[in-house]
Protein backbone atom coordinates (compact mmCIF):
# COMPACT_ATOMS: atom_id res chain seq x y z
CA UNK A 1 0.00 0.00 0.00
CA UNK A 2 1.04 3.63 -0.46
CA UNK A 3 2.53 5.64 2.37
CA UNK A 4 -0.10 7.35 4.48
CA UNK A 5 -0.69 10.98 3.55
CA UNK A 6 1.09 10.82 0.23
CA UNK A 7 -1.01 13.86 -0.71
CA UNK A 8 -0.43 15.83 2.49
CA UNK A 9 0.05 19.15 0.71
CA UNK A 10 -3.08 18.79 -1.43
CA UNK A 11 -6.64 19.55 -0.41
CA UNK A 12 -8.60 16.73 -2.02
CA UNK A 13 -11.66 16.88 0.18
CA UNK A 14 -14.57 14.84 -1.22
CA UNK A 15 -17.77 16.39 -2.44
CA UNK A 16 -19.70 13.90 -0.33
CA UNK A 17 -18.85 11.29 2.31
CA UNK A 18 -20.90 8.13 2.53
CA UNK A 19 -20.69 6.72 6.08
CA UNK A 20 -21.63 3.06 6.41
CA UNK A 21 -22.90 2.63 9.94
CA UNK A 22 -25.40 5.36 10.77
CA UNK A 23 -26.20 4.83 14.46
CA UNK A 24 -22.77 3.94 15.83
CA UNK A 25 -20.91 5.86 18.51
CA UNK A 26 -18.08 6.90 16.18
CA UNK A 27 -20.21 7.53 13.09
CA UNK A 28 -22.36 10.08 14.92
CA UNK A 29 -19.30 12.06 15.99
CA UNK A 30 -17.83 11.73 12.50
CA UNK A 31 -20.99 13.11 10.89
CA UNK A 32 -20.78 16.19 13.10
CA UNK A 33 -17.07 16.70 12.35
CA UNK A 34 -17.64 16.48 8.60
CA UNK A 35 -20.67 18.78 8.63
CA UNK A 36 -18.67 21.32 10.67
CA UNK A 37 -16.08 21.26 7.87
CA UNK A 38 -18.70 21.90 5.20
CA UNK A 39 -18.80 18.35 3.81
CA UNK A 40 -22.03 16.78 2.61
CA UNK A 41 -22.69 13.58 4.59
CA UNK A 42 -24.86 10.59 3.75
CA UNK A 43 -24.93 8.15 6.67
CA UNK A 44 -26.69 4.85 6.05
CA UNK A 45 -27.36 1.72 8.04
CA UNK A 46 -30.09 -0.52 9.30
CA UNK A 47 -32.98 -0.72 8.70
CA UNK A 48 -32.46 1.20 5.43
CA UNK A 49 -29.49 -0.95 4.43
CA UNK A 50 -28.53 -4.20 6.15
CA UNK A 51 -25.03 -5.04 4.97
CA UNK A 52 -25.43 -8.66 6.00
CA UNK A 53 -28.10 -9.07 3.31
CA UNK A 54 -27.26 -9.60 -0.39
CA UNK A 55 -29.86 -6.97 -1.33
CA UNK A 56 -27.55 -4.32 0.15
CA UNK A 57 -25.27 -4.65 -2.88
CA UNK A 58 -27.81 -3.30 -5.36
CA UNK A 59 -28.97 -0.60 -2.94
CA UNK A 60 -25.43 0.67 -2.38
CA UNK A 61 -24.48 0.57 -6.05
CA UNK A 62 -27.49 2.80 -6.74
CA UNK A 63 -26.58 5.16 -3.90
CA UNK A 64 -22.82 5.39 -4.47
CA UNK A 65 -21.38 8.13 -6.66
CA UNK A 66 -18.00 7.98 -8.36
CA UNK A 67 -16.93 11.17 -6.56
CA UNK A 68 -17.89 9.87 -3.09
CA UNK A 69 -15.51 8.97 -0.32
CA UNK A 70 -16.71 6.04 1.76
CA UNK A 71 -16.01 5.52 5.46
CA UNK A 72 -16.75 2.03 6.74
CA UNK A 73 -17.60 2.02 10.45
CA UNK A 74 -20.23 -0.74 10.27
CA UNK A 75 -19.31 -3.80 12.31
CA UNK A 76 -20.73 -5.99 15.02
CA UNK A 77 -18.52 -5.20 18.02
CA UNK A 78 -17.54 -7.67 20.76
CA UNK A 79 -20.40 -6.59 23.01
CA UNK A 80 -22.73 -8.02 20.32
CA UNK A 81 -20.94 -11.36 20.38
CA UNK A 82 -17.54 -13.00 20.05
CA UNK A 83 -18.66 -16.29 18.50
CA UNK A 84 -18.47 -17.73 14.98
CA UNK A 85 -21.93 -16.44 14.10
CA UNK A 86 -20.87 -12.85 14.76
CA UNK A 87 -17.69 -13.42 12.78
CA UNK A 88 -19.60 -14.67 9.76
CA UNK A 89 -22.07 -11.76 9.85
CA UNK A 90 -19.14 -9.33 9.82
CA UNK A 91 -17.49 -11.17 6.95
CA UNK A 92 -20.74 -11.16 4.97
CA UNK A 93 -20.80 -7.39 5.33
CA UNK A 94 -17.30 -7.24 3.86
CA UNK A 95 -18.25 -9.66 1.08
CA UNK A 96 -21.14 -7.46 0.01
CA UNK A 97 -19.00 -4.31 0.17
CA UNK A 98 -16.39 -5.99 -2.01
CA UNK A 99 -19.13 -6.76 -4.55
CA UNK A 100 -20.11 -3.09 -4.53
CA UNK A 101 -16.56 -1.77 -5.05
CA UNK A 102 -15.92 -4.37 -7.74
CA UNK A 103 -18.88 -3.05 -9.72
CA UNK A 104 -18.94 0.64 -8.80
CA UNK A 105 -16.01 3.06 -8.59
CA UNK A 106 -15.65 5.74 -5.93
CA UNK A 107 -12.99 8.32 -5.03
CA UNK A 108 -11.67 6.96 -1.73
CA UNK A 109 -12.36 4.30 0.92
CA UNK A 110 -11.46 4.52 4.61
CA UNK A 111 -11.86 1.41 6.73
CA UNK A 112 -12.08 1.78 10.49
CA UNK A 113 -10.32 -1.30 11.83
CA UNK A 114 -8.86 -1.92 15.29
CA UNK A 115 -5.53 -2.33 17.06
CA UNK A 116 -6.84 -5.80 18.02
CA UNK A 117 -5.36 -7.10 14.75
CA UNK A 118 -1.87 -7.05 16.31
CA UNK A 119 -0.40 -9.91 18.30
CA UNK A 120 -0.79 -9.24 22.00
CA UNK A 121 2.82 -9.98 22.98
CA UNK A 122 4.43 -7.20 20.91
CA UNK A 123 5.64 -3.93 22.43
CA UNK A 124 5.87 -1.28 21.22
CA UNK A 125 3.42 -1.64 18.34
CA UNK A 126 3.71 0.12 15.01
CA UNK A 127 2.19 -0.24 11.56
CA UNK A 128 4.71 -2.93 10.60
CA UNK A 129 3.95 -5.14 13.63
CA UNK A 130 2.73 -8.66 12.93
CA UNK A 131 -0.99 -9.03 12.54
CA UNK A 132 -1.65 -12.30 14.35
CA UNK A 133 -5.29 -12.44 15.47
CA UNK A 134 -5.75 -13.94 18.91
CA UNK A 135 -9.55 -14.10 18.80
CA UNK A 136 -12.42 -14.05 16.30
CA UNK A 137 -12.91 -10.29 16.60
CA UNK A 138 -9.28 -9.69 15.61
CA UNK A 139 -9.59 -12.26 12.83
CA UNK A 140 -12.66 -10.42 11.53
CA UNK A 141 -10.88 -7.08 11.17
CA UNK A 142 -7.77 -8.68 9.68
CA UNK A 143 -9.88 -10.54 7.12
CA UNK A 144 -11.96 -7.48 6.23
CA UNK A 145 -8.84 -5.35 5.79
CA UNK A 146 -7.45 -7.88 3.31
CA UNK A 147 -10.72 -8.52 1.49
CA UNK A 148 -11.32 -4.84 0.88
CA UNK A 149 -7.68 -4.21 0.04
CA UNK A 150 -7.70 -6.84 -2.69
CA UNK A 151 -10.76 -5.46 -4.46
CA UNK A 152 -9.86 -1.79 -4.04
CA UNK A 153 -6.32 -2.33 -5.36
CA UNK A 154 -7.67 -4.17 -8.40
CA UNK A 155 -10.00 -1.27 -9.12
CA UNK A 156 -7.42 1.42 -8.31
CA UNK A 157 -9.45 3.01 -5.55
CA UNK A 158 -7.34 4.77 -2.85
CA UNK A 159 -7.67 2.86 0.41
CA UNK A 160 -6.76 3.86 3.96
CA UNK A 161 -6.92 1.60 7.02
CA UNK A 162 -7.14 3.29 10.41
CA UNK A 163 -6.48 1.14 13.49
CA UNK A 164 -7.54 3.06 16.60
CA UNK A 165 -6.78 1.81 20.07
CA UNK A 166 -9.43 1.98 22.82
CA UNK A 167 -11.81 4.84 21.99
CA UNK A 168 -13.77 6.66 24.68
CA UNK A 169 -16.05 9.66 24.88
CA UNK A 170 -19.64 10.92 25.02
CA UNK A 171 -22.29 8.64 23.55
CA UNK A 172 -20.37 5.38 23.82
CA UNK A 173 -22.70 2.37 23.93
CA UNK A 174 -20.16 -0.46 24.26
CA UNK A 175 -19.36 -0.08 27.98
CA UNK A 176 -15.88 -1.46 27.35
CA UNK A 177 -13.41 -1.84 30.21
CA UNK A 178 -11.64 1.46 30.70
CA UNK A 179 -12.77 5.10 30.71
CA UNK A 180 -16.25 4.46 29.30
CA UNK A 181 -17.19 1.81 31.85
CA UNK A 182 -15.41 3.54 34.72
CA UNK A 183 -17.24 6.82 34.13
CA UNK A 184 -20.64 5.16 33.88
CA UNK A 185 -20.07 3.04 36.97
CA UNK A 186 -18.71 5.95 39.00
CA UNK A 187 -21.64 8.23 38.14
CA UNK A 188 -24.37 5.59 38.56
CA UNK A 189 -23.00 3.48 41.42
CA UNK A 190 -20.23 5.43 43.10
CA UNK A 191 -17.79 2.60 42.48
CA UNK A 192 -15.20 1.46 39.91
CA UNK A 193 -14.14 -2.18 39.63
CA UNK A 194 -10.68 -2.93 38.27
CA UNK A 195 -8.88 -6.22 37.70
CA UNK A 196 -6.04 -6.88 40.11
CA UNK A 197 -4.27 -3.65 40.96
CA UNK A 198 -5.18 -2.06 37.63
CA UNK A 199 -1.52 -2.24 36.66
CA UNK A 200 -2.12 -3.00 32.98
CA UNK A 201 -1.29 -0.08 30.69
CA UNK A 202 -3.20 0.97 27.60
CA UNK A 203 -3.46 3.90 25.21
CA UNK A 204 -6.87 5.59 25.13
CA UNK A 205 -8.05 7.91 22.33
CA UNK A 206 -10.80 10.49 22.70
CA UNK A 207 -13.49 10.01 20.07
CA UNK A 208 -13.24 13.62 18.95
CA UNK A 209 -9.54 13.09 18.17
CA UNK A 210 -10.33 9.97 16.15
CA UNK A 211 -12.88 11.74 13.97
CA UNK A 212 -10.47 14.65 13.42
CA UNK A 213 -7.93 12.14 12.17
CA UNK A 214 -10.53 10.56 9.87
CA UNK A 215 -11.39 13.98 8.47
CA UNK A 216 -7.75 14.72 7.68
CA UNK A 217 -7.39 11.34 5.97
CA UNK A 218 -10.43 12.18 3.84
CA UNK A 219 -9.27 15.74 3.16
CA UNK A 220 -5.93 14.55 1.76
CA UNK A 221 -7.25 11.31 0.23
CA UNK A 222 -4.58 9.43 2.17
CA UNK A 223 -3.78 5.81 1.38
CA UNK A 224 -2.03 3.22 3.52
CA UNK A 225 -2.43 2.19 7.13
CA UNK A 226 -2.14 4.21 10.30
CA UNK A 227 -2.51 3.43 13.99
CA UNK A 228 -4.52 6.09 15.79
CA UNK A 229 -2.94 6.22 19.24
CA UNK A 230 -1.69 9.07 21.40
CA UNK A 231 1.56 7.28 22.23
CA UNK A 232 0.85 7.71 25.95
CA UNK A 233 -0.11 4.47 27.71
CA UNK A 234 -1.46 4.74 31.26
CA UNK A 235 -2.55 2.15 33.81
CA UNK A 236 -6.18 1.33 34.41
CA UNK A 237 -5.63 2.31 38.06
CA UNK A 238 -4.54 5.78 36.91
CA UNK A 239 -7.64 6.04 34.72
CA UNK A 240 -9.89 4.93 37.60
CA UNK A 241 -8.32 7.45 39.97
CA UNK A 242 -8.71 10.23 37.41
CA UNK A 243 -12.39 9.39 36.92
CA UNK A 244 -12.93 9.25 40.68
CA UNK A 245 -11.47 12.75 41.05
CA UNK A 246 -13.60 14.09 38.21
CA UNK A 247 -17.13 12.94 39.05
CA UNK A 248 -19.13 14.92 41.60
CA UNK A 249 -19.59 12.19 44.19
CA UNK A 250 -17.54 9.92 46.39
CA UNK A 251 -16.21 6.94 44.44
CA UNK A 252 -14.55 3.80 45.76
CA UNK A 253 -12.19 1.73 43.64
CA UNK A 254 -12.60 -2.02 44.09
CA UNK A 255 -10.26 -4.81 43.02
CA UNK A 256 -11.57 -7.89 41.23
CA UNK A 257 -9.64 -11.17 41.01
CA UNK A 258 -7.53 -11.32 37.89
CA UNK A 259 -8.44 -14.24 35.60
CA UNK A 260 -5.48 -13.83 33.25
CA UNK A 261 -1.94 -12.44 33.46
CA UNK A 262 -1.51 -8.66 33.28
CA UNK A 263 -0.54 -7.40 29.83
CA UNK A 264 0.65 -4.06 28.54
CA UNK A 265 0.18 -2.40 25.17
CA UNK A 266 2.30 0.49 23.95
CA UNK A 267 2.44 2.25 20.57
CA UNK A 268 5.37 3.70 18.69
CA UNK A 269 4.09 7.13 17.70
CA UNK A 270 6.60 7.96 14.95
CA UNK A 271 4.40 7.14 11.95
CA UNK A 272 1.47 9.15 13.26
CA UNK A 273 3.69 12.13 14.10
CA UNK A 274 5.20 11.99 10.62
CA UNK A 275 1.78 11.75 8.94
CA UNK A 276 0.12 14.44 11.06
CA UNK A 277 2.91 16.55 12.56
CA UNK A 278 0.58 19.30 13.82
CA UNK A 279 -2.00 16.96 15.35
CA UNK A 280 -2.43 17.35 19.13
CA UNK A 281 -4.27 14.66 21.08
CA UNK A 282 -6.68 15.70 23.81
CA UNK A 283 -5.16 15.06 27.26
CA UNK A 284 -6.90 12.19 29.05
CA UNK A 285 -7.90 14.50 31.90
CA UNK A 286 -9.72 16.86 29.55
CA UNK A 287 -11.40 14.08 27.57
CA UNK A 288 -12.71 12.42 30.70
CA UNK A 289 -13.93 15.74 32.10
CA UNK A 290 -15.84 16.49 28.88
CA UNK A 291 -17.34 13.01 28.87
CA UNK A 292 -18.45 13.28 32.51
CA UNK A 293 -19.99 16.70 31.88
CA UNK A 294 -22.54 15.37 29.39
CA UNK A 295 -23.67 12.28 31.33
Amino acid sequence: MQDVFSHLDSDLRPSRVLILGRTGFISKHLSSELLNNGVVVEAVGRPTIDLTEPSSVTTLITLLRETDAVVITAALTPDKGRDFRTLMKNLRMAEHLCEVFDRRHCAHVVYLSSDAVYAGDQNPLDESSNRQPVDLYALMHTSREMMLGSVLAANRIPYCILRPCAVYGPGDTHNSYGPNRFIRSAVDEGRIAIFGEGEETRDHVYVKDLVRAIWLVLKHRAAGSLNVASGCAVSFMAVAQLVARTVEREVRIESLPRTSPATHRHFDHCTFDSALPRFAFTPLEKGIAETVSVI
